[in-house]
C-alpha cells in the first residue's frame, strides 16, 4: 500500500481514523473477526435442514432359462431404470449441538474483544507518535532560537573586544557555545526527520503537520484514585473482559464432556420413486409362444424420529473430564493474575500521570525563573557586572526548561490516554476532547 501526501495540518481524530484502514496489526485483528463470524455461521448451519435429491439411471439386460415336465422357457429382460429420491433430516435435540453454539458465540466474543485491544493500543500508538513529531519540532525550534540568541551575543563578544570593552575570553566561550548550539541543531533535525517519518509510516500518509497545542495551556485534571480506575480496570479492560469469557469457554468444555452420553434425536424423511423402461419377454420354445410383461413405476416414502442413545463411549469420558476441570481451573488463576497485574499496572500509569502532572507545572515555574534569571544577566553584562559566559549560561537554561516544559505537557496528554487504555476505557471521544485543545 502507497502513501497518500498531505501538507495541511491534521488533528489526532483525523489521523487515528486514517490509520485504522493502514495498520497491519489493527486490519489483522479485524480480519480474525470476520473468520470467527464466519466460523459461527457454520456452526449454525448444523441446526438447519439438510435436503439432498438423488437420481440414477441404469441399463439392464438379463437371461435364463427353465424348464417343466412340458415345456421350455426363455426369459429375457431387458429394461432401463430410473430412479429419483428426495432426503430430509432435521436435527431436534443435541445437547453437544446446543454447546457447540454457545462455544462458537463466545470465541466470537472474545475476538471482539481483542478487536477492541487492537483499537485502543492503535489510538495510544498514534497518539505517541503524534506528540513525539510535536515534541522533536519544538526541540527544533528552541534550539534554532538559542541559536539565534547565541549568535548575537557572539556578534556582541565580537564587538566588544574590537572597541576594546571585553577580552577574546568573551569571543571564546560564545563561539565554543554557538558551535555546541550548532550541533545540537543538526541532532534536533534528524530527530524530527525519523519522528515524522514514524509518524507518516503509522498513518500511511506522507509530509503529516500535527497541530500544536494553543498555548496557553490548561491541560485536563486527573479525576478519581488509584482505587477507582483500579476497580474501572477490573471492569472494562478488554483483556480481562477476555479472560473472563475464556472462563465461561472452559467452563463450556467440561459440560461437553459429561454431554458425552446425552441422546440426539433427528427427524427423517425420505420419498423415492422408480421409473422403468422396459420389461421382460417369456418365450415357450416348443410353440414359439411370447409372452411380455412391462415392468411398473413403484413409489417409496417414510418419515420418522430417530433417538441416538450413547450406551459405552469408551474409558476416556472419565479422563477427559479431569482435563476440563484442571483447565477451567487454570483459566480461573489466569484471570486473577492478569486482574491483579492489570490493576497494578493501571496505578503505576495513574501514579506516573500525577507526577507529569506536577512537573509540567515546575516546569511553568522553572521558565519563568529562567526568562528572569536571563534578563538579569543581560541587564549585569551590559553593566559589567556579569560576564558573557553567565548570559550563554541562562539562555541554555531558559530554552532547555522550554523543550522540557513542552515535552511534560505531551506526556501529560499521552498519560491521559494510556491510563484510560489501562482502565480500558479509552474511546475516539478521548482524542476528541484533546483535539479541542489544539491550534484548528
Amino acid at each position: 500500500m502507497g502513501f497518500a501526501f498531505h501538507a495541511q495540518s491534521e488533528g489526532l481524530l483525523e489521523l487515528y481514523q486514517a490509520a485504522q484502514s493502514y495498520d497491519a496489526s489493527y486490519q489483522a485483528a479485524q480480519a480474525q473477526l470476520d473468520a470467527v463470524s464466519a466460523k459461527t455461521e457454520q456452526v449454525q448451519a448444523q441446526y438447519a435442514p439438510v435436503v439432498s435429491l438423488q437420481g440414477t439411471v441404469a441399463q439392464g439386460w438379463q437371461q435364463s432359462k427353465s424348464s417343466t415336465d412340458t415345456y421350455d422357457y426363455t426369459t429375457q429382460k431387458n429394461e432401463m431404470d430410473g430412479t429419483m429420491s428426495l432426503a430430509f433430516s432435521q436435527t431436534l435435540y443435541s445437547r453437544i449441538n446446543e454447546l457447540a453454539m454457545t462455544s462458537a458465540q463466545r470465541n466470537a466474543a472474545v475476538v471482539e474483544l481483542a478487536l477492541a485491544t487492537a483499537r485502543q493500543d492503535l489510538m495510544v500508538r498514534v497518539s505517541s507518535a503524534y506528540f513525539d513529531v510535536l515534541a522533536a519540532r519544538d526541540s527544533l525550534a528552541f534550539v534554532r532560537a538559542q541559536k539565534a540568541a547565541v549568535g548575537e551575543q557572539l556578534a556582541a563578544a565580537k564587538r566588544n573586544f574590537e572597541v576594546g570593552t571585553s577580552t577574546i575570553t568573551d569571543t571564546r566561550e560564545a563561539q565554543a557555545k554557538f558551535d555546541l548550539v550548532i550541533a545540537q541543531e543538526i541532532s534536533a533535525q534528524n530527530d524530527l526527520t525519523v519522528r515524522q517519518s514514524l509518524l507518516d509510516q503509522l498513518v500511511g500518509r506522507k509530509d503529516l503537520k500535527p497541530n500544536a497545542l494553543r498555548l496557553p495551556l490548561q491541560l485536563p485534571a486527573v479525576l478519581g484514585t488509584d482505587n477507582e480506575w483500579a476497580a474501572l480496570t477490573e471492569q472494562y479492560l478488554p483483556q480481562i473482559q477476555s479472560k473472563r469469557t475464556e472462563l465461561e469457554l472452559a467452563r463450556l468444555e467440561t459440560e461437553k464432556a459429561r454431554a458425552d452420553t446425552s441422546p440426539t434425536v433427528s427427524l427423517t424423511g425420505s420419498l423415492g420413486k422408480v421409473f422403468p423402461w422396459g420389461g421382460s419377454n417369456t418365450y415357450v420354445d416348443q410353440t414359439g409362444v411370447n409372452t411380455f410383461t412391462r415392468s411398473r413405476d413403484t413409489q417409496s416414502g417414510s418419515v420418522g424420529v430417530v433417538v441416538n442413545i450413547p450406551l459405552f463411549t469408551g474409558s476416556t469420558r472419565g479422563a477427559k473430564l479431569r482435563e476440563t476441570l484442571a483447565l477451567e481451573d487454570k483459566t480461573r488463576n489466569d484471570l486473577q493474575a492478569l486482574t491483579r497485574n492489570a490493576q497494578q499496572t493501571t496505578r503505576t500509569v495513574y501514579y506516573g500521570l500525577h507526577s507529569l502532572a506536577g512537573q509540567v507545572k515546575a516546569y511553568e515555574a522553572a521558565e519563568a525563573s529562567s526568562q528572569s534569571a536571563l534578563d538579569a544577566n543581560r541587564l549585569g553584562y551590559e553593566v559589567g557586572v556579569r560576564i558573557n559566559i553567565d548570559v550563554l549560561n541562562a539562555q541554555s537554561q531558559l530554552y532547555d526548561t522550554k523543550a522540557k516544559l513542552a515535552k511534560a505537557r505531551y506526556d501529560v496528554l499521552v498519560s491521559n490516554l494510556k491510563l484510560r487504555q489501562a482502565a480500558g476505557t479509552l474511546a475516539e471521544s478521548n482524542l476528541e476532547e484533546i483535539d479541542g485543545l489544539m491550534v484548528k
